[in-house]
C-alpha cells in the first residue's frame, strides 16, 4: 500500500514536472493562424492530479482505471 506521505511526495514531483513542461511547451509551441474558435472549458480536475491520479494508478495492482 502507498502511504500519504509517498503521494504527497508523487503529487509535489508532478507539480514540478508539469511547471518545467509549461516553460518548454511554451518556447516551442506553434501559433494557431486559423480564425476558428475553440471550446476551452475549465476542468474540475488540474493537470497535476489527473497525473497523480494515473501515476498511483499505475503503482497499484488495480487492473482498470474504473475501478481504482
Amino acid at each position: 500500500m502507498i502511504t500519504e506521505a509517498k503521494i504527497t511526495e508523487i503529487c509535489c514531483v508532478i507539480n514540478e514536472f508539469h511547471k518545467n513542461l509549461d516553460n518548454e511547451m511554451s518556447k516551442h509551441a506553434l501559433v494557431s493562424s486559423s480564425g476558428k474558435q475553440r471550446r476551452n472549458r475549465q476542468s474540475v480536475l488540474s493537470e497535476n492530479e489527473i497525473m497523480t491520479i494515473l501515476v498511483l494508478f499505475h503503482l497499484s495492482h488495480c487492473k482498470e482505471l474504473k475501478y481504482f
